[in-house]
This record gives structure tokens, sequence and C-alpha cells, in this order.
């Protein structure tokens, strides 16, 4: 399968070895996943954010293209044919606020323009998916909050952005949440656990 992963961290792609104050757990994710993906013989296309200088602002301009169902930014051009081309999206990002980054959010505005990568809907549905490959979606979260404060205090805020907020309403049904909390405060052995497991979890994909 050809899979798209969109990765948001300041630190960037690289930044998953245990370097204190240069280190990401996200991106440590993205090294196990990436890993576990190529074993299994998956194509992977990298999209890093910060990396490709992604600017996630939606100006006058740009929603005024968005409304004539186009783009004036080569880069959400390129990602768009990334995405149209993607048979599983895996997001990967850490959770601030009890959201997605900016990057990750401006990416969701600006790159799902409406006749690009869907439509309005059907029989019902709001919207229609005009990725015909696109199968699934996975996302990693890294974040401080308790899973039970984040789930009940605070009701999921990421996956009705991001699952039932986006891809539910195209129509995208299998959609998998793996969330990693208190990652900080956890010894190394436990971290390394969860790599691991995150590693032989994509080996399956």
């Amino acid at each position: 399968m050809n899979i798209v992963i969109v990765f948001d961290h300041p630190y960037g792609a690289a930044a998953s070895e245990n370097i204190v104050h240069q280190r990401s757990y996200s991106a440590a994710l993205l090294a196990a996943a990436t890993r576990g993906l190529t074993a299994n013989g998956h194509h992977i296309d990298l999209i890093d954010l910060h990396a490709d200088g992604f600017n996630p602002v939606t100006s006058a301009d740009d929603l005024a293209m968005w409304r004539q169902r186009r783009t004036n930014d080569p880069l959400v051009l390129q990602y768009q044919q990334r995405l149209i081309a993607a048979d599983h999206i895996i997001f990967i990002f850490p959770i601030w606020w009890e959201a997605m980054p900016a990057l990750t959010k401006g990416f969701i505005d600006k790159v799902f323009v409406k006749g690009v990568l869907f439509d309005e809907g059907k029989g019902g549905r709001p919207f229609y998916s005009l990725m015909p490959k696109l199968k699934g979606v996975s996302l990693l979260t890294v974040m401080s909050t308790p899973n039970a404060v984040y789930k009940w205090i605070f009701g999921d805020p990421v996956t009705k952005i991001l699952f039932r907020g986006t891809f539910r309403k195209m129509g995208i049904r299998k959609l998998k949440w793996y969330n990693y909390t208190g990652m900080e405060h956890r010894s190394l052995e436990k971290r390394q656990h969860e790599l691991h497991k995150t590693e032989r979890r994509f080996t399956k994909m």
C-alpha cells in the first residue's frame, strides 16, 4: 500500500533519538511506525510539515481560491496529489491545549479543498471523499493529559475534529487512534516498550 504520513513536530522527523532537549517522542513513533510499515513492504510517503515550511494560515486570497475549488499554493497542490494517491493516511503529532498543533489544523483547513479531496454529500451524508484509494486513517498522538481526563472531562476533542468532523463525514470508517500519554514521566524501558509495540502493530498492517 501507499501510506502517506503527515508528521507535525517542530524538532522534525530526525528527532527520534533519546537526546535531552533534542528529542521528540512523536518522532520516535514515526521511526517505529516506519520500520514496521517498511518491513511489511509498504511504500511510505512522508509529509513533514515543519521541514516543508508549510504555512498553516488561510489568507483572504486562500479562502477566495478555496471557494473556487482551487489553490494558489504549490505546496498545497502537491499535498493534494499525494493524498489522492494514498491507500492509508497516518497523522502523528503531540496534543497541545487538548487539540492538534497549528500546522496540522492548517493542513486540514487548506489542503482539504471542496471539489478536490471531497465534495457535497449524497444520500444524507454531508460529504463524500474524492480520494479513491483511501481505505483508512490512523492517528498517533502524544500528550500529558491522562486518558481518562481527556476522554471524560474534555471529550476526546482531537478525534471529534479529525475523525468525526473530517473523515467520517466523507464516509471513511476505518479510523484508528493510538494515544501515548504521560511518556515524559515513564521509564526509558517503558517508552521503548511502547515503541516496540508500535513497530509490531504497523508490521501487521
